[in-house]
């Protein structure tokens, strides 16, 4: 899968300033034109406007997509609690997931990035721990058991729902399973030594209850309908209502927008089904109807 570019600060194309001739300022057509010309140039395709190459520290940070990979579910970690356990305690074991990549001491993008999932959620009436799972895994070797503690209580405070307690774990491990699980989303990140922080994009995961990586969701924000679409989608059907499942019939994933939009095509298609179903309501009592009364007319005639 090729490498899903982000745009960086710093390297959007801005209009340039236009300096107008004088032949131009006379003509309001001419000046029309101009200015059509530069409210036009950001819709430019790609190619056409000047690129910039990235910050040296940001060269081999972003993420490949690796959908519908399966994930080592043998790598050793350590809970909150540091009792030793495999990721594949929490994955792949029947309910989907949505899984984390931080660490613990990020001084922003980190913590913008758990702050917005956690409001995603809140208004959900689904709960870790019972109809998904939510594994939180820190991509620095150094931190330990108890700052994921620490980090635990402070989201599930914050999250308002104590019992999902049970179903959010936020797991420590070695250099070998932090590189085996990132290599597996495709997840690329790189130590800056002169801001002593990681450098790493934004986004969370979603994972099928056998383990396999469904979906990623970018940004810092998650609205809670992309959220709840998105968890049906990795259930492979086993989360949700039937009600739920047809809502899910009707969206897709637009990755541009980053969220669940509607498809035309399927919502044409279901507005047909609804309507054979409707017209046979409709019209078989009635065929049933007459028939009867020829079935009645032919037997009085009969006598």
């Amino acid at each position: 899968m090729p490498k899903r570019k982000t745009k960086r600060p710093g390297t959007e194309v801005q209009p340039a300033m236009w300096r107008v001739p004088a032949p131009c300022a006379k003509s309001a057509a001419a000046a029309c034109l101009l200015a059509a010309l530069v409210l036009l140039l950001p819709a430019l395709p790609a190619s056409a406007q000047r690129e910039e190459p990235l910050p040296s520290e940001l060269e081999g940070v972003g993420i490949d997509e690796h959908l519908g990979a399966q994930l080592p579910l043998d790598l050793p970690f350590m809970d909150e609690n540091g009792r030793a356990v495999k990721i594949g305690d929490y994955i792949g074991g029947g309910k989907p997931v949505i899984l984390n990549l931080v660490y613990f001491e990020c001084p922003m993008l980190c913590t913008v990035v758990l702050n917005g999932m956690v409001n995603g959620l809140k208004p959900l009436d689904y709960l870790p721990g019972r109809e998904f799972e939510l594994v939180t895994v820190s991509f620095n070797p150094l931190e330990t058991p108890a700052l994921a503690k620490l980090k635990q209580e402070s989201y599930i405070k914050d999250y308002g729902k104590p019992e999902a307690v049970a179903g959010w774990h936020f797991l420590t491990g070695s250099a070998d399973s932090i590189k085996a699980l990132t290599d597996a989303v495709g997840f690329h990140y790189k130590w800056n030594k002169e801001r002593q922080q990681y450098a790493h994009e934004a986004a969370i995961y979603l994972v099928t209850p056998d383990g396999k990586l469904s979906r990623y969701l970018y940004g810092v924000q998650f609205e809670p309908q992309t959220l709840k679409l998105g968890l049906l989608e990795a259930s492979q059907g086993k989360l949700g209502s039937t009600i739920d499942r047809v809502v899910l019939y009707c969206f897709h994933y637009d990755a541009l927008s980053g969220r669940y939009a509607p498809a035309a095509m399927n919502i044409m298609r279901l507005g047909g089904v609804l309507t054979v179903i409707i017209l046979a309501l409709v019209l078989v009592p009635v065929w049933l109807q007459g028939r009867r009364r020829h079935k009645q007319a032919a037997t009085g005639a009969s006598h």
